[in-house]
């Protein structure tokens, strides 16, 4: 293609040729001659330069013959294509019947050449006679990017003022070629070359190609610090964004070179030091040199300390009667003779300003004045609250709603229309818009003021966003192979605050479904209502020589009632009735003895499960909830204390308490904290049994604990169990040793009567890079246990048959008519798990808002387990929004 680009070079200069320019250079000639007669040196340069048939230097020399004066009797415009001619004449300031002069002829040139529209324009005089000959600029026929790799062109083109079927000009391909190196500068590019090639067509068309030579990403090499003496090179680097190109910031965003983060690192410099009490701290200088090969920059900073200050005096003089300055000092987190800490006063400030706003001034000005003393060093302040008028709500604005009714989010208001301001309720307002899932994350009510000056209108700038949940998770069980759980539910039904939902659950040997449906405010009442329809199948299985087999089928349909209510502006009390169908069915053929379930063939764990039972259970429970935001919250405490009681009505009768809390505390530097913990006990209110080894609360009744509860273990992972150990087969049909294949045994979780759990967890973040693509990791410790089962009885050394007669499974060793059974299995139980004592595990985790929805995935290391325990210690978690 190079063989037919053509130089964008500057244009052809305009040209204006006619007669009278010869007369004009005669004019000059007879102008410098009669010039000399006064001075005699300039005479006798002349003469030197004077032709040898010139007059001689004293001979007078004539007059020049008066010229005519030329009009302008036509004007012809040549060479235009797509232009008219009328359109090309109104371009020009010059009319017939104007006088021709040779400024006139340059200000056509001016003119037309103005409009860059023409790459060439002439003008020619022939006694009045004007032709304008012009040579019109091509029009674009399309604009090629070429070597953009990083920068795609639906990032390009529209950034650029060139485009297909407008009309070129140089000017815009030199604007458009600063504009494409700005962009790969703002990428952190530096080294990019952009080269501009016309490639010319026919019809005066053209193709313009950018040719891109993007370079390397421009890091920074090296931060230097001059002038510090109390912090280290290395300390002072940390407080900044911009970090030094290592290899072990690979994923970092803040290796490359960014002038405004540049100046941004220069205030979080001067932050530090005010903070430490260097008052007197200023950045002399900050330089940033690109290198030869234009790949690095390197930082230099020229810093003055100065002096380090304490707390001097420190008073609250405040003209609002209803705030006593004198007791405010002794709340104030400063003293006298503490190191300067400018953050603290900032601190101090916002606190003195949102007292004043929880009494109703909403623009109460808090001012801190300094009293800098160097002669001792100390700082001492003096925040003054000057008067201000008592504010009351004017108004109450809800704007950016498509979806959502404006009563969805005033419902969340703590404040009304005519209400006092209040800078706490205002705060608690924009924490419940924001818990509500619906709006951006970094949602505030906006203060503006109203029609008077005790007047405040409140705004609830809103921005939606997908209120749908579509979740998938996957895995694998020792217990039941492949698991698939999805469920799909609308935060936002119809715009009304409304959660409507559906999960399915799957793996080979369970599947459920549930319906539910909740609607926060009845009758737009602060009275809550749900309901949840529900159906779980379960086909339960044991090992047979390595194979695993379905032994019983569960089913269980029910639906639950809530209601709540609030007690106070953190505290709700919810009621609940549940209503559940149990019904456990078995292959009495192969399975039961004598008529009744046998541990030996079906195992204890289906035993205990089998028959038809209804449950009638009234609950209640108590909620506190101080969160800040209940999608991702960064701060407050929550907890949780329920009871249910089974037995008004059905045939389960039970008594069972629950409790978790939770607290969050940020850190700073985006770091959150957060402890939380639940645990939980069951009495059963009837005897199931006289069987000392069958205990009183149903298997299905129990609490169980494993993934996800505790990272690290698998499902049911955690507690009471009965390991069946089979023996392995010998050539000759004889059994040998019991296997150590943990896959291969039979293992029936019992769950417990008593649980607990808890969690410590550490949210890090990451860089601007990792923060735009959704990455927030975390390290984790899991903690608890499940125990307080009945011991069951346990099988040692029985040996299972095939019936020679039937080819089912039995215990015995004849057939009945007496012929031999032939050996198939032979298996130690043992009961194992039951414990109180904590299993440990820690790992790391990962969320990620990934392109598909949200993931989350972790890798636990069980520190601490008992015998008969199940690990797992990779766990994944996807979904998405809609």
């Amino acid at each position: 293609m190079n063989e037919r680009y053509a130089s964008l070079t500057a244009p052809t200069a305009g040209r204006a040729s006619s007669p009278a320019a010869a007369r004009v250079s005669t004019l000059a000639v007879a102008l410098l001659a009669s010039t000399t007669l006064a001075n005699p040196a300039l005479a006798q340069a002349v003469a030197k330069a004077k032709p040898a048939d010139a007059a001689p230097a004293t001979a007078p020399a004539p007059a020049a013959p008066a010229q005519p004066v030329e009009l302008v009797r036509s004007i012809t415009i040549d060479g235009a294509q797509r232009l008219e001619p009328d359109t090309i004449r109104s371009y020009i300031r010059l009319r017939e019947g104007d006088r021709y002069t040779q400024a006139a002829a340059d200000q056509v040139l001016k003119d037309l050449f103005a409009t860059e529209l023409f790459a060439d324009v002439q003008v020619r005089n022939n006694a009045g006679a004007v032709t304008i000959q012009v040579k019109e600029n091509p029009v674009v026929n399309r604009i090629i990017l070429e070597g953009n790799k990083r920068l795609k062109e639906d990032k390009i083109l529209p950034e650029i003022k060139l485009a297909a079927r407008q009309i070129f000009t140089r000017s815009k391909v030199r604007a458009d070629v600063s504009r494409i190196i700005e962009l790969y500068k703002r990428q952190g590019r530096f080294a990019a070359s952009v080269e501009p090639k016309m490639v010319m067509l026919d019809q005066n068309r053209v193709d313009i190609v950018f040719e891109i030579s993007e370079g390397p990403k421009s890091k920074v090499r090296q931060i230097n610090i001059i002038g510090n003496q109390q912090f280290s090179d290395t300390e002072l680097r940390s407080e900044m964004v911009t970090k030094q190109s290592r290899a072990f910031r690979l994923f970092s965003s803040g290796t490359s070179y960014d002038p405004d983060r540049l100046a941004f690192d220069q205030q979080k410099l001067r932050q530090f030091y005010l903070t430490k009490g260097y008052a007197d701290f200023r950045v002399v200088s900050a330089v940033a040199e690109l290198t030869p090969d234009k790949k690095d920059f390197i930082i230099t900073y020229v810093v003055e300390e100065g002096k380090r200050y304490k707390f001097g005096d420190v008073k609250v003089d405040s003209q609002l009667r209803e705030i006593d300055g004198d007791s405010l000092v002794k709340k104030l987190p400063m003293k006298p003779g503490d190191w300067y800490n400018a953050k603290l006063v900032e601190d101090t400030v916002d606190s003195l300003s949102e007292t004043a706003g929880s009494l109703g001034y909403a623009f109460a000005n808090v001012q801190p004045d300094f009293a800098r003393n160097k002669d001792d060093l100390t700082m001492g302040i003096n925040f003054r609250i000057a008067e201000a008028p008592r504010v009351y709500v004017e108004r109450v604005d809800v704007n950016g709603n498509t979806l959502t009714q404006d009563k969805v989010i005033r419902r969340e208001f703590r404040l009304a229309e005519g209400d006092a301001f209040n800078s706490y309720q205002i705060k608690r307002s924009s924490n419940r818009i924001k818990s509500l899932g619906y709006f951006q994350e970094k949602f505030e009510v906006e203060q503006k003021p109203g029609t008077t000056p005790d007047r405040i209108a409140l705004e609830a700038n809103v921005e939606e966003k997908p209120t749908g949940q579509l979740q998938l998770s996957a895995g694998f069980s020792s217990l039941e192979s492949f698991i698939f759980q999805a469920s799909i539910q609308q935060n936002n039904f119809r715009g009304r605050g409304q959660t409507i939902g559906l999960s399915v659950d799957y793996s080979y040997y369970s599947r459920s479904v549930q319906v539910s449906f909740t609607e926060p405010y009845l009758f737009d009442r602060n009275i809550s209502m749900g309901v949840d329809v529900y159906r779980r199948d379960y086909n339960s299985f044991n090992y047979l020589n390595s194979n695993r087999n379905t032994t019983y089928k569960q089913t269980t349909t029910g639906f639950q009632v809530r209601a709540g209510v609030p007690l106070t502006e953190y505290m709700s009390l919810i009621g609940r009735y549940t209503f559940n169908v149990d019904d456990v069915t078995l292959d009495e053929a192969t399975y039961y003895l004598n008529g009744v379930c046998s541990p030996l063939l079906a195992g204890r764990y289906l035993c205990d499960a089998i028959g038809h039972r209804t449950s009638s259970i009234f609950g209640t429970s108590i909620v506190y909830d101080t969160l800040d935001n209940r999608m991702r919250p960064t701060k407050g405490t929550s907890w949780l204390l329920s009871g249910d009681i089974a037995g008004l009505g059905g045939s389960v009768k039970y008594a069972r308490i629950t409790a978790n809390a939770a607290h969050y505390w940020p850190l700073g530097k985006g770091f959150v904290f957060s402890l939380r913990g639940e645990g939980g006990a069951i009495h059963a209110l009837a005897s199931r049994s006289t069987d000392p080894t069958i205990d009183d609360v149903r298997l299905t009744d129990r609490f169980f604990l494993g993934q996800p509860q505790m990272r690290g273990f698998d499902i049911r992972g955690v507690g009471p169990r009965v390991l069946r150990k089979y023996y392995s087969r010998n050539s000759d049909g004889t059994f040998g040793a019991i296997t150590t294949d943990r896959n291969s045994w039979a293992d029936d979780a019992l769950g417990g009567k008593y649980y607990y759990i808890g969690h410590a967890e550490l949210e890090i973040p990451l860089g601007a890079g990792a923060r735009e693509m959704g990455l927030r990791p975390s390290i984790f410790m899991d903690a608890g246990a499940v125990w307080g089962v009945t011991k069951p009885a346990t099988s040692t050394g029985v040996v299972l048959y095939t019936d020679a007669l039937t080819g089912k499974i039995t215990t015995a060793a004849n057939a009945s008519d007496g012929t031999a059974n032939s050996t198939y299995q032979k298996y130690d139980e043992v009961y194992v798990g039951n414990s109180p004592q904590p299993r440990v595990s820690i790992g790391i985790g990962v969320n990620w808002n990934s392109p598909f929805g949200p993931f989350r995935i972790d890798f636990a290391k069980v520190l601490k387990k008992v015998d008969g325990d199940d690990t797992q210690p990779i766990t994944f978690n996807v979904g998405t929004q809609f």
